[in-house]
């Protein structure tokens, strides 16, 4: 990948706290962004998930692909880059611009209707996007069968930082902008107690851990003012609520687990169909 700093914009993205995502084109990752810094949070995730060279790695809900790209160059591993939303040919276009077209495959598939073989990867991740999905309580049994026995899953969301039963006024109140950043799909955000109870219940995992970024919400609101500064943000600037709330509410949440050896039904495999003899 060609690596084109700028003065205007490389330093506004550097963070000590990532290393690895630092030596990534700051333009490049500001015109593909999708939301919150998705290298700092792989890069976050990766420091649970131990990935090895040659493995094979599902990034799901990977967005334009920034984050399958990394994996690759950092890694050495081989990613099927996933995303509902984004075609997989403007993806390849992006992999065969950063050089890892022998290392990262595009795909776009529904979460809940993956095509691959029973075990097939060594690892699962996904970044600002499990949220969608995966707070089905049937959805980590599922997602879990495609792992080998052993290999690990792992995810970061946005999440709450304490339980709540009414939204907090600062993040109903209009910033300067006009942008109100509660919206019904906020709900969806949970506590890390409340993913490691998820997690824990579903007996294809083991070993579940959970945790929270530290500084996790000012890493998004200086993100989110790099992305106004520079006219890249894609909706209007949530960074406002997000100072305001100052980490009381929100912030990102980490959650990892292994591949056990157990095996359980795959509630969304058609051919349930055809073991109960249904018609298809």
């Amino acid at each position: 990948m060609q690596r084109r700093h700028t003065i205007t914009t490389a330093p506004l993205l550097y963070n000590p706290e990532f290393p690895r995502s630092n030596r990534y084109d700051a333009d490049w990752v500001l015109e593909n962004q999708m939301g919150p810094n998705a290298l700092w949070l792989m890069e976050w995730l990766t420091d649970a998930v131990e990935l090895k060279a040659g493995m094979r790695v599902l990034d799901l809900g990977c967005g334009r692909a920034m984050t399958s790209i990394f994996l690759a160059r950092e890694f050495g591993v081989q990613v099927w880059a996933n995303d509902l939303w984004i075609t997989p040919d403007h993806n390849w276009r992006r992999v065969k611009e950063a050089g890892v077209q022998d290392a990262v495959f595009p795909l776009r598939v529904e979460a809940h209707a993956l095509p691959f073989a029973k075990g097939f990867f060594d690892a699962v991740v996904s970044v600002d996007a499990y949220h969608y999905f995966g707070t089905d309580e049937l959805y980590l049994g599922y997602l879990s069968g495609f792992v080998r026995p052993g290999g690990r899953l792992g995810m970061v969301v946005p999440g709450l930082m304490r339980e709540i039963e009414e939204v907090p006024d600062h993040l109903l109140t209009p910033q300067a902008n006009g942008k109100v950043f509660w919206e019904d799909e906020c709900w969806s955000f949970k506590t890390a107690e409340w993913w490691g109870n998820l997690w824990g219940r579903c007996g294809r995992v083991k070993n579940v851990q959970t945790a929270i970024l530290s500084d996790g919400w000012r890493h998004w609101c200086d993100f989110e003012r790099v992305l106004e500064e520079t006219g890249r943000n894609l909706f209007p600037s949530d960074w406002q609520a997000l100072e305001s709330d100052g980490g009381r509410t929100i912030g990102f949440v980490r959650a990892v687990a292994e591949r056990s050896d157990a095996e359980s039904t795959n509630l969304y495999d058609p051919g349930i169909g055809l073991q109960a003899g249904a018609d298809t």
